[in-house]
């Protein structure tokens, strides 16, 4: 049940920032009347909540459990989802993206570290597509909406009624969810470092600008390139539209596969291929000497990115352990959602003032860096474990 419950959390939670996709260009932007740039600081309204909520999820988690930050979580993003169907002036709308920022950065963080905790790579990756499921929707309802001739406002009222729903649900289970017990509880075991010193870890460090980069690659594929295909490349909006969510589901298809192998591949190589994978789809975005070719790029980009946020996830609390995986888990999920916020809000400024045709290159160069970090980490974590193997403690 509880499993059940996670995965409908995550289809709910990956709806709206894909709804924003579609409703933002031309619809939000011209009822505002803003520029193509202008979405950058409603991205990062939204990433401040999230940020803080998220980097705090562990601290808030060893007072109040699981169950409660859940519901607290549920409840934020019915206001702030309530705040995008209802307001008409769009600086107070700043507030309510932090809200739902706050509600989504509680339920990931939260999930995230229960997921950790209690099941291996199979389980998170399939949580993970469940977002993937939610996130394809949310394209696809919102050009239903809008092909329609119906307000894009409807979009998010739909949305925070279902975060309603999982508010009920939460408070109905909030005693069942749990983290795993410490492994020692003797009285001679040293105390586990505060969440202050794991943040200054080397190790956590290096997990927490891998989540920067990743959570800005993921997004900025999925963000900007219906903007990339319509105002660029003279698509349709409603094939672009399809294909913005078709890059979502292949994302989606791409971490239920994972999934049912992810306890046969080595989680190395996997991360590499995908990281490799994401190169070349963000390069024939760019290359596209059809359109065609673009499209099949996002689809690749898409797919190849799916396992390698859970992955990683899984891995923090397989070296750190369940005493400090928590905390790290919290801060590594807060610096991709500044990810999530900063770096498609930079495609967004060169769109404004170099062209939309500079987005596929940007997002080439995201994932250049990302394989970069990569091969980095790597090289860190075996000079850590030279000459001795590092006990795990995240």
């Amino acid at each position: 049940m509880m499993v059940g419950l996670a995965y409908a959390g995550f289809i709910v939670m990956g709806v709206p920032g894909t709804l924003l996709n579609i409703a933002w260009s031309p619809y939000m932007r011209e009822e505002f009347t803003l520029s193509l740039d202008a979405l950058g600081t409603l991205l990062i309204a939204g990433t401040v909540g999230y940020f803080i909520a998220s980097f705090s999820s562990g601290r808030i988690i060893s007072r109040l459990g699981i169950g409660i930050l859940l519901l607290i979580g549920s409840l934020s993003s019915v206001a702030g989802l309530l705040g995008y169907a209802l307001l008409q002036n769009w600086v107070a709308l700043h507030a309510f993206a932090v809200l739902a920022g706050i509600g989504s950065g509680l339920m990931d963080g939260g999930l995230n570290i229960y997921f950790a905790a209690h099941y291996g790579p199979r389980l998170m990756n399939w949580l993970h597509a469940c977002f993937g499921v939610g996130a394809t929707l949310g394209p696809l309802v919102m050009t239903a909406i809008v092909n329609n001739s119906q307000s894009w406002r409807w979009g998010y009222a739909l949305t925070a009624v279902l975060y309603g729903v999982l508010a009920v649900a939460f408070v109905l289970t909030r005693n069942r969810w749990r983290t795993a017990p410490p492994p020692s509880t003797a009285a001679d075991a040293p105390p586990a470092p505060r969440g202050r010193a794991i943040l200054f870890m080397p190790a956590v460090w290096l997990g927490v600008i891998m989540f920067f980069t990743y959570g800005g690659l993921e997004v900025t594929g999925g963000q900007w390139s219906y903007t990339l295909f319509t105002e660029a490349r003279g698509v349709t909006p409603e094939v672009a539209g399809a294909w913005v969510g078709f890059y979502w589901g292949s994302f989606t298809i791409g971490r239920f596969l994972f999934g049912a192998f992810a306890n046969r591949l080595k989680v190395t190589t996997v991360i590499r291929l995908c990281m490799l994978g994401a190169v070349i789809g963000g390069g024939l975005m760019w290359w596209s000497p059809a359109v065609g070719v673009g499209f099949f790029g996002l689809a690749l980009l898409g797919f190849v990115q799916a396992p390698v946020f859970p992955l990683l996830v899984t891995d923090t609390q397989t070296r750190l352990g369940p005493a400090l995986a928590p905390h790290a888990i919290g801060f590594q999920i807060a610096a991709a959602s500044v990810g999530i916020a900063l770096v498609p809000g930079l495609a967004g400024v060169l769109a404004q003032n170099v062209g939309v045709s500079s987005i596929a290159p940007f997002i080439v160069a995201v994932a250049v860096l990302l394989v970069v970090l990569y091969e980095i980490s790597l090289r860190s974590v075996r000079t850590e474990r030279s000459p001795e193997p590092v006990p795990a403690a995240d």
